[in-house]
Protein backbone atom coordinates (compact mmCIF):
# COMPACT_ATOMS: atom_id res chain seq x y z
CA UNK A 1 0.00 0.00 0.00
CA UNK A 2 1.44 3.75 -1.37
CA UNK A 3 1.78 5.83 2.48
CA UNK A 4 -0.29 8.69 0.41
CA UNK A 5 -3.28 6.23 0.19
CA UNK A 6 -3.70 6.36 4.22
CA UNK A 7 -5.06 9.78 4.16
CA UNK A 8 -8.39 8.39 1.42
CA UNK A 9 -9.23 5.28 3.47
CA UNK A 10 -12.11 4.95 5.56
CA UNK A 11 -13.20 2.12 8.35
CA UNK A 12 -15.61 0.38 7.02
CA UNK A 13 -17.61 -0.51 10.31
CA UNK A 14 -21.08 1.75 10.03
CA UNK A 15 -20.08 5.12 11.89
CA UNK A 16 -19.28 8.86 11.65
CA UNK A 17 -15.84 8.91 8.99
CA UNK A 18 -12.44 9.48 10.29
CA UNK A 19 -8.67 9.28 9.15
CA UNK A 20 -7.26 6.44 10.14
CA UNK A 21 -3.90 6.38 12.13
CA UNK A 22 -0.99 4.43 10.37
CA UNK A 23 1.75 2.51 12.50
CA UNK A 24 4.13 1.04 9.31
CA UNK A 25 6.89 -1.80 10.33
CA UNK A 26 7.98 -2.28 7.31
CA UNK A 27 8.54 0.37 4.74
CA UNK A 28 9.84 0.13 0.88
CA UNK A 29 10.32 3.84 -0.71
CA UNK A 30 6.70 5.35 -0.11
CA UNK A 31 5.12 1.72 0.36
CA UNK A 32 4.05 0.30 3.42
CA UNK A 33 4.75 -3.36 3.49
CA UNK A 34 3.69 -3.96 7.29
CA UNK A 35 1.96 -2.50 9.97
CA UNK A 36 -1.30 -1.67 11.23
CA UNK A 37 -3.82 0.58 10.65
CA UNK A 38 -6.03 1.87 13.58
CA UNK A 39 -9.35 3.60 13.74
CA UNK A 40 -10.03 6.56 16.34
CA UNK A 41 -13.98 6.27 16.82
CA UNK A 42 -14.68 2.36 17.27
CA UNK A 43 -10.61 0.88 17.74
CA UNK A 44 -10.60 -1.16 15.47
CA UNK A 45 -7.07 -2.49 14.46
CA UNK A 46 -6.44 -3.45 10.49
CA UNK A 47 -3.06 -5.47 9.42
CA UNK A 48 -1.18 -4.72 6.81
CA UNK A 49 1.03 -7.58 5.61
CA UNK A 50 3.30 -7.80 2.34
CA UNK A 51 1.52 -4.45 1.44
CA UNK A 52 -2.36 -5.64 1.56
CA UNK A 53 -4.63 -3.88 3.67
CA UNK A 54 -7.09 -6.69 4.99
CA UNK A 55 -10.47 -4.99 6.92
CA UNK A 56 -11.76 -8.79 7.33
CA UNK A 57 -14.68 -10.54 6.20
CA UNK A 58 -13.57 -10.03 1.87
CA UNK A 59 -14.74 -12.47 -0.58
CA UNK A 60 -12.23 -12.56 -3.38
CA UNK A 61 -13.17 -12.46 -6.85
CA UNK A 62 -12.89 -14.73 -9.90
CA UNK A 63 -11.67 -12.23 -11.82
CA UNK A 64 -14.27 -12.06 -14.65
CA UNK A 65 -15.50 -9.08 -16.58
CA UNK A 66 -17.09 -8.56 -19.61
CA UNK A 67 -15.24 -4.90 -20.05
CA UNK A 68 -11.67 -4.71 -21.53
CA UNK A 69 -9.07 -2.28 -19.85
CA UNK A 70 -9.48 0.40 -23.01
CA UNK A 71 -13.35 0.43 -22.44
CA UNK A 72 -12.65 1.72 -18.79
CA UNK A 73 -10.24 3.99 -20.05
CA UNK A 74 -12.65 5.73 -22.04
CA UNK A 75 -15.60 5.22 -19.52
CA UNK A 76 -13.59 7.45 -16.86
CA UNK A 77 -12.75 10.42 -19.54
CA UNK A 78 -9.55 10.78 -17.16
CA UNK A 79 -7.47 14.48 -17.99
CA UNK A 80 -4.15 14.47 -16.72
CA UNK A 81 -1.65 11.95 -13.84
CA UNK A 82 -2.43 12.07 -10.23
CA UNK A 83 -5.07 10.93 -7.65
CA UNK A 84 -6.70 7.05 -7.43
CA UNK A 85 -8.84 5.01 -9.13
CA UNK A 86 -10.47 2.05 -7.68
CA UNK A 87 -11.46 -1.11 -9.00
CA UNK A 88 -13.63 -3.09 -6.97
CA UNK A 89 -14.28 -6.86 -7.66
CA UNK A 90 -14.09 -8.55 -11.22
CA UNK A 91 -13.08 -5.56 -12.89
CA UNK A 92 -9.48 -5.15 -10.74
CA UNK A 93 -8.09 -8.10 -13.32
CA UNK A 94 -7.93 -5.12 -15.76
CA UNK A 95 -5.12 -3.55 -13.54
CA UNK A 96 -2.54 -3.94 -15.51
CA UNK A 97 -3.46 -2.98 -19.27
CA UNK A 98 -5.46 0.20 -17.41
CA UNK A 99 -2.11 1.16 -15.53
CA UNK A 100 -0.59 1.43 -18.80
CA UNK A 101 -3.33 3.74 -20.51
CA UNK A 102 -3.75 6.03 -17.31
CA UNK A 103 -0.17 6.74 -16.56
CA UNK A 104 0.02 9.00 -13.36
CA UNK A 105 -2.79 7.05 -11.99
CA UNK A 106 -2.95 5.41 -8.77
CA UNK A 107 -5.16 2.25 -8.48
CA UNK A 108 -6.80 1.11 -5.67
CA UNK A 109 -7.70 -2.75 -6.32
CA UNK A 110 -10.76 -3.58 -3.60
CA UNK A 111 -11.66 -7.46 -3.60
CA UNK A 112 -9.41 -9.22 -6.41
CA UNK A 113 -8.41 -12.51 -7.09
CA UNK A 114 -6.79 -14.12 -4.39
CA UNK A 115 -3.22 -14.55 -5.45
CA UNK A 116 -3.44 -10.94 -6.56
CA UNK A 117 -0.20 -9.38 -5.14
CA UNK A 118 0.23 -5.33 -4.08
CA UNK A 119 2.72 -3.82 -6.17
CA UNK A 120 3.42 -0.24 -7.35
CA UNK A 121 0.57 -0.37 -10.12
CA UNK A 122 -2.20 -1.30 -7.47
CA UNK A 123 -2.41 -1.06 -3.47
CA UNK A 124 -4.36 -4.14 -2.83
CA UNK A 125 -7.35 -3.82 -0.26
CA UNK A 126 -9.85 -6.88 0.85
CA UNK A 127 -13.17 -6.35 2.99
CA UNK A 128 -16.77 -6.72 3.21
CA UNK A 129 -17.70 -2.77 2.39
CA UNK A 130 -15.59 -0.50 0.14
CA UNK A 131 -12.86 1.03 2.51
CA UNK A 132 -12.34 4.56 1.07
CA UNK A 133 -13.65 7.80 1.66
CA UNK A 134 -16.33 9.93 0.40
CA UNK A 135 -15.26 12.09 -2.08
CA UNK A 136 -11.75 10.56 -2.19
CA UNK A 137 -11.68 8.74 -5.97
CA UNK A 138 -11.10 9.88 -9.78
CA UNK A 139 -12.86 7.06 -10.64
CA UNK A 140 -14.66 4.17 -9.18
CA UNK A 141 -15.77 0.65 -11.06
CA UNK A 142 -17.32 -2.03 -9.97
CA UNK A 143 -17.15 -5.39 -11.11
CA UNK A 144 -20.22 -7.94 -11.26
CA UNK A 145 -19.92 -10.24 -8.41
CA UNK A 146 -19.97 -7.06 -6.37
CA UNK A 147 -22.88 -4.75 -8.25
CA UNK A 148 -25.12 -7.17 -7.36
CA UNK A 149 -24.83 -5.62 -3.69
CA UNK A 150 -26.43 -2.52 -3.59
CA UNK A 151 -24.11 -1.41 -0.61
CA UNK A 152 -21.19 -1.51 -3.08
CA UNK A 153 -23.22 0.42 -5.29
CA UNK A 154 -24.05 3.50 -3.23
CA UNK A 155 -20.28 3.28 -1.77
CA UNK A 156 -18.77 3.19 -4.85
CA UNK A 157 -21.02 6.72 -5.57
CA UNK A 158 -20.18 8.42 -2.45
CA UNK A 159 -16.13 7.70 -2.53
CA UNK A 160 -16.48 9.78 -6.05
CA UNK A 161 -14.99 13.11 -6.22
CA UNK A 162 -17.77 15.54 -7.62
CA UNK A 163 -18.47 15.22 -11.29
CA UNK A 164 -16.05 12.49 -12.13
CA UNK A 165 -17.65 9.06 -13.32
CA UNK A 166 -18.38 5.08 -12.19
CA UNK A 167 -18.57 2.17 -14.37
CA UNK A 168 -20.80 -0.50 -12.50
CA UNK A 169 -21.40 -4.03 -14.28
CA UNK A 170 -24.96 -3.98 -12.60
CA UNK A 171 -27.16 -2.70 -10.34
CA UNK A 172 -28.58 0.70 -10.55
CA UNK A 173 -26.94 4.38 -10.31
CA UNK A 174 -28.22 5.75 -6.71
CA UNK A 175 -30.62 8.09 -7.10
CA UNK A 176 -29.79 11.57 -6.46
CA UNK A 177 -26.02 10.79 -6.22
CA UNK A 178 -25.18 9.39 -9.49
CA UNK A 179 -26.34 10.75 -12.84
CA UNK A 180 -26.81 8.19 -16.01
CA UNK A 181 -24.58 9.02 -18.74
CA UNK A 182 -24.90 5.48 -20.69
CA UNK A 183 -25.74 2.08 -20.94
CA UNK A 184 -24.83 -1.21 -22.84
CA UNK A 185 -26.55 -4.41 -21.04
CA UNK A 186 -25.99 -4.73 -17.89
CA UNK A 187 -23.15 -1.90 -18.05
CA UNK A 188 -23.59 1.48 -16.94
CA UNK A 189 -21.74 4.81 -16.62
CA UNK A 190 -22.61 7.71 -14.82
CA UNK A 191 -21.34 10.99 -13.42
CA UNK A 192 -21.27 12.39 -10.17
CA UNK A 193 -23.12 14.87 -8.67
CA UNK A 194 -22.50 17.47 -5.82
CA UNK A 195 -24.28 15.85 -3.44
CA UNK A 196 -21.59 12.76 -3.41
CA UNK A 197 -19.04 14.58 -1.61
CA UNK A 198 -21.16 15.14 1.39
CA UNK A 199 -18.34 13.62 4.22
CA UNK A 200 -19.27 12.80 7.47
CA UNK A 201 -22.51 11.03 7.70
CA UNK A 202 -22.84 7.58 8.83
CA UNK A 203 -22.24 4.57 6.49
Amino acid sequence: MFIELTDHLACPSPHEEQFLVLLPDQMDGRRVLSGDLGCPVCGRIVRIGEGIVDFGDSLPSDGRTSLTAAALEAFFGLSGPGGYLALAGGVTSLADELAELIPGVRLVLVNPTEDTPDTELGSVLRSARLPLKTGSMRGVAVGADLAVHPGWIADAARALLPGLRMVSEGGAPPEGRIEELGRLGEVWVGKAGNQGIRGSENR
